[in-house]
């Protein structure tokens, strides 16, 4: 069965993780993407210690399944003809550049919607093309620290941490693939292209979601609140006598279930915490009750006592969560063959399509792999034009 993006093809110039984690969406759904990498170099990526598979680097693998490599050099006036005319039959164009550098390279949409009408540009990066900071660079670590949420990630009282996933970069690779998808669907009515101006603060904003509602409307400044919320209590983690668990009971009829679970059942009718204005109020009452009470017995007691009653679950390490029936259940850690036949396991793709019945996986491209599968199937270039081509450095 095909996949939904079957014939779209996707010119990838980014590196490292925003544009590439863009563009791993995409390939998983069918989309061709051709990584574009500098001869001999490659991206940068490929040599991000400290772990390698058969001499390619896991956080390479991480990004860059089902893609294409070709090694093109666009300095070079033979090596940008060359991409031109893949742009010819291209629908989309990304990269995850500082402002202006595809300018400089003449790989920007004003020049290559004159050449494909249709072609969609998708540009990531740290500020997007406007405003006082857009030529500013970027790293994850800056965007979270910038865009307000890092500020109440943590515990109370304590120095503000990053979120443990680079959500930063990953954010700005999920809104791409959105407004990627979004321009695909509205080429299909008017037949025209677009330019799409990715800001990695921009995406950072949009994740403050209520507690930035609550700035705007309450002046509430988000302070750090650890494993639990700021209006609905109780939420949050505890430690049993194994592992640490997280529970939710923000309504009366689980906080009822989590009273009695706990021993606990006049609870639900204390003053103190009968209400969810008065949990509130009470809040460190409330978790001193939980947390003694929750160190009586063990994790998976606990699982037993509450399962179906009352939000819980573990506090899974990723070995756990990498391991847990659930997520296999549900293919996330399926077999990528590798070319020399080995299999690698691998994080799956959480879209799951109706319309998909298998899922597949290619191993992540060598340096330039594909230059003359590409430069023959498609821009039908002769061996000998591609052996020129090599001596001359382009590709």
């Amino acid at each position: 069965m095909s996949l939904p993006l079957e014939n779209v093809r996707i010119l990838d110039l980014s590196v490292i993780m925003a544009g590439p984690y863009c563009t791993l969406l995409l390939g998983d759904l069918g989309a061709e993407v051709i990584k574009i990498e500098r001869p001999g170099v490659g991206e940068g990526a490929r040599g991000v210690p400290p772990y390698f598979f058969e001499g390619e680097s896991a956080y390479f693998i991480a990004m860059n399944r089902n893609k294409k490599s070709i090694a093109l050099d666009l300095k070079r006036p033979k090596g940008k003809e060359i991409f031109y005319e893949l742009a010819k039959t291209s629908d989309v164009v990304i990269d995850n550049f500082r402002p202006g550098i595809v300018e400089r390279l003449g790989v920007d949409y004003n020049t290559l919607k004159e050449i494909n009408p249709r072609i969609i540009c998708c540009s990531i990066s740290g500020y997007g093309g406007s405003g006082p900071l857009k030529d500013r660079p970027a790293f994850d670590l800056i965007i979270q620290a910038g865009g307000g949420i890092m500020s109440y990630t943590g515990e109370p009282g304590r120095m503000p941490v990053r979120m443990g996933a680079p959500m930063g970069d990953l954010s700005g690779g999920l809104f791409a693939s959105n407004g990627i998808l979004s321009a695909l669907y509205q080429r299909e009515h008017t037949g025209r292209g677009q330019k799409i101006d990715i800001s990695l603060l921009d995406c950072q904003i949009s994740l403050l979601a209520y507690r930035g509602q609550y700035y705007l409307i309450g002046n509430e400044i988000a302070k750090p609140v650890g494993s639990g919320h700021i209006s609905i209590h109780p939420i949050g983690a505890f430690k049993t006598k194994t592992f640490d668990i997280v529970i939710d009971a923000n309504t009366e009829k689980i906080f009822a279930e989590l009273a009695k679970g706990i021993g606990h059942p006049d609870m639900c009718t204390d003053p103190k915490f009968n209400s969810r204005e008065s949990r509130l109020k009470n809040k460190e009452e409330l978790y001193d009750i939980l947390q003694e009470a929750f160190a009586t017995k063990t994790g998976e007691e606990w699982l037993e006592i509450l399962d179906g009653k009352v939000a819980i679950g573990p506090i899974n390490t990723v070995d756990k969560a990498l391991s847990d029936p659930q997520i296999l259940s549900r293919n996330m850690v399926p077999e990528m063959d590798m070319e020399n036949g080995k299999k690698l396991k691998i994080l799956g793709n959480p879209i799951k399509m109706s319309e998909i019945d298998q899922e597949s996986f290619k191993s992540p491209p060598r340096l330039g792999q594909h230059t003359e599968e590409v430069l023959t199937k498609t821009l039908n270039y002769s061996p000998e034009d591609i052996e020129e081509l090599r001596r001359e450095g382009v590709v």
